[in-house]
């Protein structure tokens, strides 16, 4: 009967811990439930081509009314990139960057010009930008964009 116990005892652990590690897989920033990805259009893969942190991939938040981009997260060498570096959109969604207080002093900065935050260090700054057009924003890190400190909003 001991031997029964023992058993039961290992197979609900196996159980719990993959259950854990399982859970551990998941997606977006803490949620809990995986984000789908889709493929990135060539404009943003070739932009952020030299991103380490881009896998070629968006981070597929439509649906979403307001959208959170680490600034400051692991990356390029160092705390030197956006988390995550691509996400796809609706139009009218809010996106907000937030620093984590990490790698200097950043800031978000659109090719285009719609856009600028002021450079910052501090941990949980805010900047944020409601995307009213459809269309595609990249964006940089003024201090650190040689390193790769690079974006990507695809806004459909």
């Amino acid at each position: 009967m001991r031997h029964d116990v023992n058993r039961r005892a290992f197979l609900g652990t196996a159980a719990l811990t993959g259950a854990g590690i399982l859970a551990g897989c998941g997606g977006s920033g803490g949620s809990g439930e995986a984000t789908p990805t889709a493929n990135a259009p060539s404009e943003v893969a070739e932009y952020l081509s030299e991103t380490d942190n881009f896998d070629g991939s968006l981070q597929d938040e439509t649906g979403s009314d307001n959208v959170t981009v680490d600034v400051g997260a692991e990356g390029n060498g160092g705390n030197f990139a956006y988390a995550p570096a691509a996400i796809r959109v609706d139009t009218g969604t809010t996106v907000t960057w937030v620093w984590t207080g990490q790698g200097s002093a950043h800031n978000v900065v659109h090719e285009d010009g719609d856009f600028e935050s002021e450079q910052v260090v501090e941990a949980g700054f805010e900047f944020e930008y409601t995307f009213d057009s459809a269309g595609t924003y990249l964006y940089y890190c003024t201090p650190h964009r040689s390193l790769g400190m690079k974006g990507a909003v695809v806004v459909e």
